[in-house]
C-alpha cells in the first residue's frame, strides 16, 4: 500500500551504535528523542536493549507506549498543568522552567508515593524554553524553591539551541551553562547530576573537541535517525542517511507549461506562489501531500527530479531531464529531512515496512 516508509532496522542500528560511541567520547549520558518518528515499537524495542541512558520524547501519548522501559523516561517538551498525574505517572524525569508547574508536580508526585525528577531550562539566548540566563536572581530563586519541595529531585539544568531561534551551539555559550552548574552547586551545596547541553546542533563540537567540560548530557533525535549535526547540516562519519525512505506512487504524468493561466491568488496553504517560466515539462503528479510530509523537505533518490511544489494530498514533480522512462503506477523514492520525517511518521495514511 502506498505510500509507505521502508524503515531500514540495521541501518538504525548502526546510527544508533555510532551515537552511543560518539557520545560517550565526549563524556555525555545519552538521550535519544523518539519524537522524530512518532514512537515507533520496532524502534523502541532496540532502543530499550541496547546501552543508552533515556529515552525521551514530547509526547505523553509516546511516553505511555513504553511501559516495559528499561530507560529513564523523559518528557522533552515543558509539562502542562493539567497533565501533570500523567507527566509524573509515565515519565521520570521533565524538563521545567515553571514553579508554577514544578509544585503541582511535586503536589502529584506525593498523591502518587512518587519522587519526580526535573530539569531546570536555562535560555542562553535561543528563546525558547527556559528562565533566561541574564535573570540570575530568578535562576537562584527558583532552585531555592525547588529543593524546598519532598517529592522533587532537582536532576540538573539543560540548555536548548536551534530549535526555534537557530542559534549555533559554541563553545561559549554553553560555557555559560557550566558556569552555572558550578554557581549552583556552590550555592546550594549539591551536585547536579545532568547538565544538559542540547540536541544534534550540539553534536558538531565533539569532533572538535569543543564541547564544555561540565556538560554531560546530550539529546540526539536527528543524528541518530538520519545521520547528521543541524548546526551546519553536515553528514557525520559513518551513518546512514538512508534510514527512512519514502515510496510514493505516481498518478498522473503529463506534459503541462511550467506557469499557470490566469490570474493568481494564494494557494489551499493561504501562501502566493512564485512560478518560473521553463517552457513544457513532464509533469508527475504522485499521491502524497502536505498533510502527510513537508515537501520542500522531500529528496528524491532519482537527482535529476525536481519537486515542484504540493497541495494537501498531491506532490509536483518535475521528471523532464530524468533519465528513466516513467509511467503512471511507477514508484518513487524519496529520502526525507526531519521535518518531512515527522508528518510522516505522525501520519496515519502512510504505511511501514521494515527491514530487518
Amino acid at each position: 500500500m502506498y505510500p509507505r516508509l521502508i524503515i531500514d532496522l540495521n541501518k538504525i542500528e548502526n546510527n544508533l551504535n555510532k551515537t552511543i560511541e560518539m557520545v560517550a567520547s565526549a563524556g555525555c549520558s545519552l538521550m535519544i528523542v523518539t519524537k522524530g518518528y512518532c514512537a515507533d515499537m520496532e524502534i523502541y524495542k532496540i532502543l530499550n536493549e541496547s546501552n543508552i541512558d533515556y529515552i525521551a520524547d514530547s509526547r505523553i501519548q509516546n511516553l505511555k507506549k513504553y511501559s516495559d522501559s528499561k530507560k529513564e523516561k523523559v518528557l522533552l517538551r515543558l509539562p502542562m498543568i493539567s497533565e501533570a498525574d500523567e507527566v509524573v505517572r509515565y515519565a521520570d524525569v521533565s524538563l521545567n522552567s515553571e514553579l508554577k508547574t514544578i509544585k503541582i508536580l511535586n503536589d502529584e508526585a506525593e498523591k502518587q508515593n512518587k519522587t519526580h525528577k526535573i530539569i531546570l531550562m536555562i535560555d542562553l539566548g535561543d528563546l525558547r524554553e527556559g528562565i533566561f540566563f541574564k535573570n540570575e536572581n530568578e535562576i537562584f530563586k527558583t532552585i531555592e524553591e525547588i529543593l524546598k519541595l519532598e517529592n522533587i529531585k532537582f536532576h540538573g539544568i539543560g540548555v536548548n539551541l536551534t530549535c526555534y531561534g537557530a542559534v549555533i551551539p559554541k563553545n561559549e555559550n554553553l560555557s555559560i551553562l557550566v558556569e552555572f552548574k558550578n554557581k549552583i552547586e556552590n550555592k546550594f551545596n549539591i551536585k547536579l547530576d545532568v547538565v544538559s547541553g542540547g540536541n544534534s546542533s550540539s553534536v558538531h563540537l565533539i569532533g572538535k573537541k569543543e564541547l564544555p567540560e561540565g556538560i554531560n548530557n546530550l539529546r540526539i533525535g536527528e543524528a541518530f535517525l538520519l545521520g547528521n549535526e543541524t548546526s551546519y547540516s553536515q553528514k557525520l562519519d559513518g551513518f546512514n542517511d538512508d534510514a527512512f525512505v519514502l515510496e510514493a506512487e505516481i498518478i498522473e504524468l503529463k506534459e503541462k507549461q511550467s506557469v499557470p493561466i490566469g490570474e493568481t491568488g494564494v494557494d489551499a496553504f493561504g501562501n502566493k506562489p512564485v512560478y518560473e517560466d521553463r517552457g513544457i515539462r513532464k509533469r508527475a503528479i504522485i499521491a502524497v501531500g502536505k498533510q502527510d510530509i513537508d515537501s520542500d523537505n522531500l529528496h528524491p533518490i532519482d537527482s535529476k527530479i525536481d519537486i515542484i511544489g504540493a497541495s494537501s494530498d498531491h506532490t509536483i514533480l518535475d521528471v523532464t531531464n530524468s533519465d528513466t522512462d516513467y509511467k503512471v503506477g511507477d514508484i518513487l523514492n524519496f529520502k526525507l529531512s526531519y521535518s518531512s520525517l515527522l508528518r510522516a511518521t505522525t501520519s496515519e495514511y502512510i504505511s511501514r515496512t521494515y527491514v530487518k
